[in-house]
């Protein structure tokens, strides 16, 4: 099963010692999305939660017994955490990485929620079957992860109805025509960014969102 963590007042995520812990603990995988230094210029940022999100931390284990004790060490190097079991797509598979390292680019992850007054079918065929293309051909994502929220996993977890993680080059921290892939066609990013924003309003991604800019480490 994979369990999604959003952390703040985080430590060191990325210690050894860490690692080995989660891994003790039952950690099959285990991937961070840190808010660091590298992507602090980031020109699109969004947050919805009452404080901004520090890292996100992505757990694969067996069972449930194991996730609880992988939210038990995560909840010692954070003041606070919250946790969604997730069901995951990969439209786009991320590149290999070797454990420990940066993966390229910026990682931005976004958390999504459902507006009250759209079905949860339709809302799924919205994003998930609409809106995965157009993401895709608007924009210089190199690597697209979709995690459908199926349940809260820690007894306070905010309502989220999905966590997205998208791959973009590094240029695309400050340049729109490197997030939009524009080519520096200024009428083009303007169609693109149209078409975008038309496709995210359809689900109620134009609002009530979290943006986090992020640095993408696999650690097991």
């Amino acid at each position: 099963m994979k369990v999604m963590f959003a952390l703040w007042g985080i430590g060191d995520l990325l210690a050894e010692e860490l690692t080995a812990r989660l891994a003790d603990a039952g950690a099959v995988a285990v991937q961070a999305n840190i808010a660091d230094a590298a992507v602090a210029d980031a020109m699109l940022r969004l947050t919805a939660f009452d404080e901004p999100v520090a890292a996100v931390v992505s757990v694969w284990t067996r069972g449930r017994g194991e996730a609880d004790a992988v939210a038990d060490v995560l909840g010692s190097v954070a003041t606070r955490i919250a946790g969604w079991r997730v069901e995951e797509a990969r439209p786009l598979e991320p590149p290999s990485v070797p454990l420990g390292e940066r993966a390229p680019g910026l990682a931005n992850m976004a958390f999504l929620r459902r507006p009250a007054d759209l079905p949860h079918e339709e809302w799924l065929h919205r994003w998930r079957d609409r809106h995965t293309e157009v993401a895709i051909a608007t924009q210089a994502t190199f690597g697209y992860v979709q995690n459908l929220v199926l349940e809260g996993f820690t007894d306070d977890a905010p309502d989220v109805a999905a966590i997205v993680e998208e791959l973009f080059p590094i240029e695309a921290l400050a340049d729109p025509h490197a997030f939009y892939d524009s080519a520096g066609d200024n009428a083009e990013l303007a169609r693109r960014i149209e078409r975008m924003m038309r496709s995210v309003s359809s689900f109620g991604a134009d609002r009530d969102i979290d943006v986090v800019p992020t640095s993408r480490y696999l650690l097991r």
